[in-house]
């Protein structure tokens, strides 16, 4: 993998991206993790201007400290950085408050939280003239489609949507991104409690990555597959099955031409 080479091919796709667009620059949530890192170190580096948001709900203490501590550093890195705090836990209580009782079940609510951060990402946005840049990499965007469908899968842009997430991590190391992010166990940031992507998933990112090559590749030779692999297989299918709804362009029902003119 060429690092150096494709952050420079990143750096200068936002930029023009940006210019063709005819918007000032990049709006990032940040989550404390590898994705969100790098994807607003890469935007600060375009050098146009760059907010770059932490929006905790009922978030743990340690993803609100690195996401921080990320803001401060680039902050200090580049002049055309700025961080912003939005604690959005009253919004999301006011919005739960209004919501029947009976549809409040764990993952309902914790989508809605994803959605409330892509309606803020878009309010800041809108009025400073700029794009939202989105934090997904290739395994949860194409592959097993975990995010949020209008939630962090809302954006205008995917830099990083073509990186494995081993990949990402690499790049992370290059861009100078801090221990504490590169070390943390990757997670969505919707719960209360500890849960990491990957034991909500059931598999690692690197069992993953092979099961997404695995099935490109026309999965063949499953047969022969030692039991923990073809375990992981079904887990990548279950999801990518699940999840094509997100993944697909949003389906449109065609109307026949002879039903539009005839009579």
């Amino acid at each position: 993998m060429k690092t150096e080479q494709i952050a420079t091919h990143i750096i200068n796709w936002l930029s023009d991206y940006a210019d063709t667009s005819g918007l000032k620059g990049f709006v990032v949530g940040v989550s404390g993790g590898i994705d969100s890192a790098v994807t607003s170190t890469l935007c600060a580096r375009t050098g146009k201007p760059v907010m770059i948001l932490n929006m905790p709900i009922y978030q743990a203490e340690d993803q609100v400290s690195r996401s921080a501590e990320h803001i401060t550093r680039l902050e200090k890195a580049y002049d055309n950085v700025t961080g912003v705090e939005m604690e959005l836990t009253p919004v999301f209580k006011q919005l739960q408050a209004g919501l029947p009782p009976d549809i409040q079940d764990d993952l309902t609510m914790a989508n809605t939280r994803s959605r409330l951060r892509m309606l803020t990402l878009y309010a800041f946005a809108s009025h400073h003239r700029m794009l939202v840049a989105g934090t997904g990499n290739r395994v949860e965007d194409f592959g097993v489609g975990f995010y949020t469908k209008y939630g962090d899968g809302g954006v205008d842009l995917s830099p990083i949507a073509d990186l494995m997430k081993t990949e990402v991590y690499a790049l992370g190391e290059y861009l100078d991104v801090s221990n504490d992010i590169l070390s943390a166990p990757p997670t969505d940031g919707l719960w209360e409690d500890d849960r990491t992507d990957e034991s909500q998933i059931g598999a690692t990112y690197a069992e993953l990555e092979w099961a997404m090559t695995h099935e490109a590749g026309g999965g063949t030779g499953e047969d022969t597959l030692e039991d923990r692999r073809k375990e992981v297989l079904n887990i990548y299918r279950k999801f990518n099955r699940a999840n094509r709804h997100k993944m697909d362009p949003i389906p449109v029902c065609k109307i026949p031409d002879s039903l539009k003119t005839g009579s």
